[in-house]
């Protein structure tokens, strides 16, 4: 007998195909942060650096099925890092994004458990930031069990501050 259980979501690997709908989540999640002339990134760059001979990203994309039609509902885009005091590695979330239409359905939380479970391989440690003002994100990630890290602030050197710091003579 036929399964007939079957889950509308679909989690899977980016592929270089899937770069122009990566791109549109980008743009629509840096929209929902205010601020979208900060999206520059271009397809160029996504298959550069996630698809090249040395990825530096992965890239999770989650699918949604309804009335036999399948549609791009979210995904989670994410690094690698190394932690010299624990001795292992981790993994390191940049976006996490799902379109409006298709929250409350599960698919957070199920790109989630697989961000764990890539993390688990590979390590001990799953870390991210989120915006102080994005209350809704913040009880989301309480809810799965993750805590903030006060005592840590974020520091950046960017743009002409990076080049002029470069250039500088040791």
């Amino acid at each position: 007998m036929p399964e007939t259980n079957i889950t509308p979501l679909t989690i899977r690997e980016a592929s270089p195909e899937d770069v122009p709908e990566m791109l549109a989540f980008i743009r629509e999640l840096a929209e929902y942060e205010r601020e979208p002339e900060a999206a520059v990134a271009t397809a160029e760059d996504l298959l550069r650096d996630g698809f090249g001979p040395q990825p530096v990203f992965q890239c999770l994309i989650a699918e949604w099925t309804e009335d036999n039609v399948t549609k791009p509902a979210g995904m989670a885009l994410y690094f690698h890092f190394y932690s010299t005091w624990r001795g292992n590695a981790g993994i390191h979330l940049e976006d996490l994004f799902v379109r409006p239409q298709f929250r409350r359905k599960g698919i957070a939380r199920a790109l989630f458990a697989r961000l764990a479970q890539i993390s688990l391989s590979r390590g001990d440690r799953f870390q991210w930031h989120v915006l102080d003002w994005n209350q809704m994100a913040i009880d989301f990630y309480q809810q799965m069990g993750a805590h903030m890290l006060d005592e840590w602030r974020i520091m950046r050197i960017d743009g002409e501050a990076l080049k002029a710091l470069a250039a500088s003579r040791t």
